[in-house]
């Protein structure tokens, strides 16, 4: 039977992380350029929030969409089976076949068919995604959060944790645009939906 391909509440969820995902990032290099962690700033133009306390302020407010919307859509993969149908098993081997295949463009990409390179990317931003929202808690509120900031390394080794899940996110983000552009039926299916075969 023919179905949309991404189903409306699938969509919504992706574009709803997508902008709060972009808003984290943006305010974050914003805070980040506030304290550095290394010998480097990130451009103004490319920060959101135009001063520390503004940064923070989007910062938070993006925290808690993105908590809210992973947690609705772990809970709709789980509840529909999506995670286990679309995302496992994943196979070291297969992973590295299939991502040599992608780099070189010798995979094409089926709408609603998930490579073994691209199981373990999405999985990959789901732990980053959970990874960014703990350490920053724990880097929020250090002392309220104590055992969570402990589990981190402590206050200076969540910062780094932090910053490498951000950076995580953004090496994801760079990967999953530049295939959806390079495959307009992809951008299409999450837009808009189309019309294919269900999965």
């Amino acid at each position: 039977m023919d179905a949309p391909n991404h189903p409306l509440l699938l969509r919504a969820l992706h574009w709803i992380d997508a902008f709060a995902v972009i808003v984290m990032i943006l305010s974050g290099w914003r805070i980040y350029d506030a304290s550095p962690l290394y010998g480097f700033l990130f451009p103004a133009e490319l920060t959101l929030g135009g001063w520390l306390a503004g940064a923070l302020a989007w910062h938070f407010a993006a925290m808690w969409l993105l908590a809210a919307n992973l947690l609705a859509y772990l809970l709709y993969g789980v509840a529909t089976g999506r995670f286990l149908r679309l995302f496992l098993p994943l196979w070291p081997g297969a992973i590295w076949r299939d991502a040599r295949a992608v780099l070189t463009g010798h995979m094409a990409h089926v709408p609603g068919r998930y490579n073994a390179a691209q199981r373990a990317a999405y999985v990959f931003a789901i732990l980053a995604t959970i990874v960014a929202i703990l350490s920053g808690l724990a880097l929020w509120k250090p002392v309220q959060l104590q055992e969570l900031t402990a589990l981190m390394g402590g206050f200076e080794t969540a910062r780094r944790v932090h910053f490498v899940a951000m950076a995580a996110l953004v090496f994801f983000l760079l990967a999953h645009i530049s295939l959806a552009l390079s495959n307009k039926s992809v951008l299409k299916a999450m837009t808009i939906g189309s019309k294919e075969r269900a999965q």
